[in-house]
């Protein structure tokens, strides 16, 4: 199982879902997923140090051992060519991918390997509520559902998430990109 295999190669993080959906055969999952592994500690041959570069707060449904759908959160769009030729294999031809992303000031599409990357410009806030909030899913359709159920609910409402942005190549996706100012975070002395 593709969800297994990951978790035993330290490709899950901070996983809040991992199980099977109602439809059997159906697994969701969410939480951190490794794009970059951190470096081998030394003179250890299995002891990483933390990952250099996550798909923060990433949601996915697989299906027959294919990732269906994906959603997470990218610091920033280098990135994007990372985790496509990490997980490619893995990637259904009609495979839904929906990446936030920190570093870019407009929403557009990008094609890489067969696969049609929605981008989504990310300011703050949770990633799973932007995501309902985007596919316009309200609170009441998750009430009572399991937690692997909501991703699948995220899943079909995202199979006619059309935005009207533009398909551009990596390369002008890259020219869209701008520099992120994070405040300080003031708390208690």
């Amino acid at each position: 199982m593709l969800l297994e295999t990951y978790q035993a190669k330290g490709l899950l993080t901070v996983t809040l879902v991992n199980g099977q959906t109602s439809d059997a055969g159906v697994y969701a999952y969410r939480g951190d997923l490794v794009l970059k592994e951190g470096s081998l500690r030394e003179g250890s041959t299995t002891d990483r140090r933390p990952p250099e570069a996550l798909l923060i707060h990433s949601a996915l449904i697989v299906e027959n051992d294919m990732i269906k759908f994906v959603n997470g959160l990218l610091p920033t769009l280098d990135l994007l060519p990372v985790f496509v030729e990490k997980y490619k294999d893995d990637l259904a031809p009609d495979c839904i991918a929906l990446f936030y992303v920190e570093n870019i000031g407009k929403g557009m599409q990008v094609e890489l390997e067969g696969v049609t990357y929605k981008l989504i410009p990310f300011k703050e806030g949770l990633v799973w509520n932007e995501l309902l909030e985007e596919l316009y899913i309200e609170k009441s359709e998750l009430k009572n559902k399991s937690a692997e159920d909501k991703v699948a609910i995220a899943y079909d409402a995202a199979k006619s998430y059309n935005p009207k942005t533009p398909l551009v190549s990596f390369a002008e996706a890259e020219e869209n990109t701008i520099v992120v100012v994070k405040e300080a975070a003031v708390g208690a002395i």
